[in-house]
């Protein structure tokens, strides 16, 4: 074979590679509806912990950051649903941090993304199951706070593949989620790109509502404007600095 036919070969092999890279990775396209901020705003309505609703970020867009109210608790949670500490967090504080929300002197916005994603033997469950939550919070948001529980109360171990689409989506059945959509979405892993550019804003930009410039670990846990870095499972603590930082609880 003489050099041109080298070359021509050569450049077919990267045209292979370039055509096998352009369909392997996906484009994000729009976020997730009631996603506005990248996380789910809960607030109470008579007694009810209900999503606000939001639309959708459009392809290519950035981001709305929630406008607090400042007569209230704000608690914003960044975390992974495969994080151990998240789960402390989850189990220990979300009892009366759901109270104060059904009482009105709380709202609550969590924001999954993907950290972990290297523990999961291949299978990208942080990205999963952040895409799987999107999902519930796009077709069928009513279900969304309790589908964030059965995912911590369903939590796999670090260094396994974790749940499987299949899993996943029937826990968001049972959670409530009935939206024949919302199947579909978690099997098509629709919002798996936008949860790689939610998870890049997390990682490398400044975090609105807060001083941090960005998150560094999970859970992140931000209680108007302040980091909370107290003990993840005392109640106690962690009233006394929702308190201490403005708000009602």
């Amino acid at each position: 074979m003489g050099i041109s036919g080298i070359i021509v070969g050569g450049l077919a092999v990267v045209a292979i590679v370039v055509v096998v890279i352009a369909n392997s990775v996906q484009p994000a396209g729009p976020g997730p509806k009631n996603m506005a901020s990248d996380g789910v705003l809960l607030h109470g309505v008579d007694g009810q912990i209900q999503p606000v609703t939001t639309k959708a970020t459009p392809e290519g867009g950035k981001p709305t950051p929630t406008e607090q109210d400042d007569s209230v608790t704000n608690i914003t949670v960044y975390s992974d649903y495969m994080c151990p500490y998240c789960n402390q967090f989850e189990t220990s504080q979300m009892p009366q941090i759901q109270q104060w929300v059904k009482d009105g002197s709380a709202t609550l916005e969590l924001h999954p993304f993907n950290l972990l994603d290297r523990v999961s033997l291949g299978s990208k469950y942080s990205t999963r199951s952040a895409a799987a939550a999107a999902c519930v919070a796009n077709d069928d948001p009513d279900a969304f706070l309790a589908y964030n529980t059965s995912l911590y109360e369903n939590q796999p171990s670090e260094s396994t593949r974790g749940l499987t689409n299949d899993k996943l989506a029937a826990l968001a059945k049972a959670a409530g989620a009935t939206s024949g959509e919302v199947a579909s979405c978690i099997q098509d892993q629709r919002f798996a790109g936008w949860v790689g550019d939610a998870t890049n804003r997390v990682l490398n930009e400044a975090i609105p509502n807060s001083s941090l410039d960005k998150v560094t670990s999970t859970p992140t846990i931000i209680v108007n404007g302040k980091q909370y870095t107290g003990s993840l499972t005392d109640t106690d603590a962690f009233a006394a600095f929702a308190e201490q930082n403005g708000g009602a609880a």
